[in-house]
């Protein structure tokens, strides 16, 4: 690694920044300083903060946080109210109607532009139609939809509605969808006829209606015309978009509600069993998005936010609410950002008057295998940061991004958190030199350290990421299930919350992300858990038991590989074709395995629990860890053949 910092901010960066002025409105002689304070006095800080984002309270709120209940459940402004929609759009509507708002571009290239006063009428009357439908406080909503304008306002609808909404990925199968709105007791399904991606018609209708068939409480699907298919009715639980939002219907109320009555539910997955549904509120994720997007990217009102994200991730929502909570403009791209060129993301990017991009590490990746096509013609106008999530760099990919992209004038701001975190732990600043794969540190608030083996806080090894201190944006919870939640991110240091990702803090005090402690599958930015495609490669098969194991891939960070033992007299040799197309089918295309093997047996404790991790590091040839629980050293034997190891 080189001594020298790739990126270091000029002296008018870092003090005309947000992060300056909030940091020395408040005393504080510098960022380490502020992160220091904030975690002495974590009242006083999200009180600041609240003030400093401006935040609109129906009732406001006498104490910031309660943790009586426990610190997993602290519960934060107990006794205000408020609609996070307020923040979002009202206030600006009245202020500044004629700001954009947002703007979609499509894969065709066709362009629509929203003011703040056009998001609010189209907002009322989405809410006012999904009322009509039995849309209310508490009803839970699913948001099966490309990234189109429909998807932010129907988001923003349930907001208002005090509705808890469903963001689902848009490239998932019927049965992804079916077990997270069984899940979340969904009586509303909005979704599209098809997307475009390609130049090809892809239809998510079929694959919605293909979901409901399994959903008796489902009582309504909602089908919004993104792409021009002409297909009958098929359901008479069906209703067009175009009679949800029609003008003729008195407005609603926009409901007052307490910080912890859930937003939406943002399913993320585990390494067991079924998706965890991670419970959002009107004060967490809204607020914790602005707080990330002002103080670490330095988000300012009228300024462009565009993110190759889906709403089913959770930066399809902080894209939302971040941008528009600071008066800014959320830019949506529908469509491939290599298709038809290579360079057709910074193509957008120029011609919306992008000045805060997010691009992943795997998409940078496959950009930057086109060599000179995908690269930029000239500096795009405007383009004041670079931002990135989802997966640790590689240090080529960062440079040719920083390099090629950003002509070494562009800060690339690194941000992770997580669907559960409501926004971020740790990212880039104004403030901080930046080195390839860098993040400055935690964002003001998060107490985060690195902890070894024995729960003690060290620099300049490799360790478990962990949260100190509550923050405000923190999942309220699983749905349904507080002991999955606690066993999850608090049963190994009592009162740590462990995110289950390896970090390390060099010298110079810069973070790095290494990638995921646990089992769980992270491809091209997108989790899964081994469970979930497990399950696929069981269902309809000649397979008696799976393990699905992430290994790394050159440019998605990680592929799926599945491990499959067959039924007793089954014929072997269609299982892999098979349960690649289970996977497909049940999970999306995206999840599809690279590889099928088919093994005498699976390695496993003597309790029967399978080592997945123990298979994945014999096949790509790490060191295999600790094997004292196994109950069969030669059922490691095919695998290492297969591996090469």
């Amino acid at each position: 690694m080189s001594a020298e910092p790739a990126w270091s901010p000029t002296d008018e960066q870092a003090r005309g920044s947000r992060l300056w002025r909030f940091m020395h409105s408040h005393g504080c002689t510098s960022y380490p300083d502020l992160c220091q304070k904030a975690a002495r006095e974590p009242s006083w800080f999200w009180d600041a903060l609240v003030k400093e984002l401006g935040i609109v309270w129906s009732t406001p709120y006498r104490e910031v946080m309660d943790t009586s209940a426990g610190i997993p459940f602290t519960q934060w402004f107990p006794g205000a109210r408020l609609n996070a929609y307020d923040s979002a759009v009202v206030r600006y509507r009245r202020t500044d109607p004629d700001r954009l708002a947002l703007i979609g571009e499509t894969e065709g290239g066709a362009t629509r532009r929203l003011t703040y006063a056009e998001l609010e009428d189209a907002v009322e009357r989405t809410a006012a139609g999904l009322h009509a439908i039995g849309v209310a406080r508490g009803v839970a909503v699913g948001l099966y939809l490309p990234l189109v304008i429909e998807n932010a306002v129907a988001l923003l609808a349930c907001t208002k509605l005090g509705a808890v909404a469903v963001p689902l990925f848009s490239g998932f199968g019927a049965e992804a969808i079916r077990q997270r709105l069984a899940d979340a007791d969904a009586k509303v399904l909005i979704t599209a006829d098809a997307a475009i991606r390609r130049g090809r018609t892809v239809p998510m209708l079929p694959v919605a209606a293909q979901a409901a068939d399994g959903l008796p409480q489902l009582e309504r699907l909602v089908v919004v015309n993104c792409a021009g298919v002409d297909a009958p009715r098929k359901d008479n639980r069906e209703v067009p978009w175009d009679q949800i939002v029609r003008s003729d219907r008195d407005r609603v109320p926009t409901q007052a509600m307490a910080s912890d009555e859930p937003l939406m539910l943002l399913y993320t997955s585990g390494t067991t069993g079924r998706p965890k549904g991670t419970v959002h509120g009107h004060a967490g994720l809204p607020i914790k998005s602005a707080q990330d997007w002002a103080l670490g990217m330095d988000v300012r009102p009228g300024e462009r936010v565009m993110w190759i994200t889906d709403m089913g991730w959770v930066m399809g929502p902080l894209l939302v609410f971040g941008s528009m909570m600071l008066g800014g403009t959320a830019v949506f791209y529908d469509g491939a950002p290599d298709h038809p060129t290579p360079a057709r993301v910074w193509e957008v990017a120029e011609r919306q008057g992008v000045t805060h991009l997010g691009i992943s590490p795997t998409l940078t990746r496959v950009l930057m295998a086109s060599g000179d096509r995908a690269a930029p013609r000239k500096p795009i106008p405007g383009l004041r940061v670079l931002a990135s999530t989802g997966e640790p760099w590689t240090p080529e990919a960062w440079t040719w991004l920083f390099e090629v992209v950003g002509r070494e004038r562009v800060p690339i701001m690194n941000y992770s958190g997580g669907t559960e975190c409501g926004g971020g732990l740790v990212s880039g600043n104004f403030l901080t030199p930046s080195r390839p794969g860098s993040f400055a540190g935690p964002i003001p608030g998060i107490d985060a350290a690195v902890f070894n083996e024995q729960g003690q806080a060290v620099t300049g090894e490799v360790g478990e990421l962990v949260i100190r201190q509550p923050y405000l944006g923190m999942t309220l919870g699983f749905w349904k299930d507080r002991a999955r939640y606690l066993d999850t991110y608090w049963s190994r240091w009592s009162d740590v919350w462990v995110h289950g990702d390896w970090a390390m803090i060099d010298a110079a005090g810069l973070w790095y992300i290494l990638g995921r402690s646990d089992d769980t599958i992270k491809v091209a930015g997108k989790r899964v858990g081994p469970a979930e495609v497990e399950a696929a490669a069981l269902d309809g098969t000649d397979v008696a038991e799976a393990a699905a194991v992430g290994v790394p891939d050159p440019l998605k960070g990680q592929s799926v590989v599945v491990f499959a033992v067959a039924r007793p007299d089954a014929d072997p040799g269609p299982i892999p074709s098979a349960v690649s197309r289970s996977v497909e089918r049940s999970l999306g295309k995206p999840f599809k395995p690279a590889a099928v093997h088919v093994i005498p047996r699976l390695p496993k404790t003597r309790n029967g629990k399978i080592l997945r991790r123990v298979i994945r590091n014999v096949f790509v040839g790490d060191p295999p860890g600790d094997l004292s629980s196994i109950d069969d050293m030669a059922s490691l034997d095919a695998i290492r053949r297969l591996g090469g190891g």
